[in-house]
């Protein structure tokens, strides 16, 4: 059974008979947990290994594990900074910070890779404008050439690792106030503005490789109508001038910032047909229930294809972690940036 387009939750600390029959749905491809899956490591690495049992090809398990505020596990993993609090140490000094940033990837991502975790929606590629509600600390810099450097290290240390990294919100989200999980933010800058600011990191990470990017739920009126997840001039500049060749990743397609394009039945062609290639809906199981029903069948070799390159590479043993050297440089690198 090939994967599906849709990447969805689970309801708690282990699967339920619903989300069992869920996973095993043709148009699933992947899972997206929270914090209210987890309890500890090892109870998340039973949870993941049920998951990754249900089927073959396994399913993509993911999450959104940053750093800072965002940051779903916690208890027994290590307390990852904010990705300013990485731009700081840039600013004192360059070297450090990039090498601050590299041990810090590597960290976030062999503690979950550790439990079975095939990839963190990380690192966050916008502007730190101080303008937007949401981003705020989540982002590294002010400047481009500066959040690039920074991010480019982050998922350095991913790839070292064992996990591939997930650039967003591309085109950036740093310069609209309105947080998208509320409302439709619109940006009215040109893509001639962008390009020489938000644009920078997302072109730099895609030439060094970077295997993911997710859109944002924003709307850029100078380009396009549409939220740049359902805007096929938005996707196809990504795939045509930036020479991105990694997957898209819709965001959530319940936010209210996706609303612009209609309800869910609506959203969920719109984001393929821009050319997303995997689709998420979180928190709303109803919504998922509703897709699952209203579309029977999904066939794109090539969008599958980059989907199942994201499958996490080997795996750390979480007892014997602590005892690893990076483990431990990336602890002090901790100390040193707290």
């Amino acid at each position: 059974m090939a994967l599906g387009p849709l990447m969805v939750d689970v309801q708690g600390t282990q699967l339920s008979k619903e989300d069992q029959e869920i996973l095993m749905h043709p148009l699933v491809g992947g899972v997206i947990l929270f914090s209210r899956n987890y309890e500890s490591p090892q109870q998340i690495s039973a949870l993941n290994a049920s998951i990754r049992a249900l089927r073959k090809p396994p399913l993509l398990i993911a999450v959104d594990h940053e750093g800072g505020k965002v940051q779903r596990f916690r208890q027994d993993f290590s307390a990852l900074p904010p990705a300013a609090q990485l731009g700081h140490c840039y600013d004192l000094d360059a070297k450090r910070g990039v090498q601050a940033a590299r041990h810090i990837g590597w960290l976030l991502a062999a503690e979950l890779r550790a439990v079975g975790v095939d990839l963190s929606f990380a690192p966050v590629l916008d502007l730190h404008k101080g303008i937007s509600s949401v981003i705020q600390d989540r982002a590294f810099h002010a400047k481009p050439q500066a959040v690039a450097c920074l991010a480019e290290a982050v998922m350095k240390g991913m790839h070292a690792a064992g996990m591939h990294a997930v650039g967003k919100h591309y085109p950036g989200h740093g310069s609209v106030a309105a947080d998208s999980h509320h409302a439709i933010p619109v940006d009215d800058r040109s893509l001639e503005e962008m390009r020489n600011n938000d644009l920078i990191p997302f072109a730099h990470l895609a030439k060094q490789g970077l295997s993911a990017i997710m859109p944002a739920h924003v709307i850029y009126p100078q380009v396009d109508k549409y939220p740049a997840g359902f805007s096929k001039k938005w996707l196809t500049f990504l795939r045509q001038e930036l020479k991105f060749q990694g997957v898209i990743f819709s965001d959530d397609l319940s936010m209210a910032g996706a609303g612009a394009v209609g309800d869910i039945t609506q959203r969920v062609p719109k984001a393929i047909g821009a050319g997303c290639d995997m689709l998420l809906i979180c928190n709303d199981r109803a919504a998922v229930i509703q897709v699952l029903d209203s579309f029977c069948s999904y066939e794109a070799p090539e969008s599958q294809a980059r989907v199942m390159r994201l499958q996490g590479r080997g795996r750390w043993d979480w007892k014997t972690l602590p005892q690893q050297q990076q483990w431990q440089s990336a602890q002090r690198q901790l100390e040193q940036l707290a």
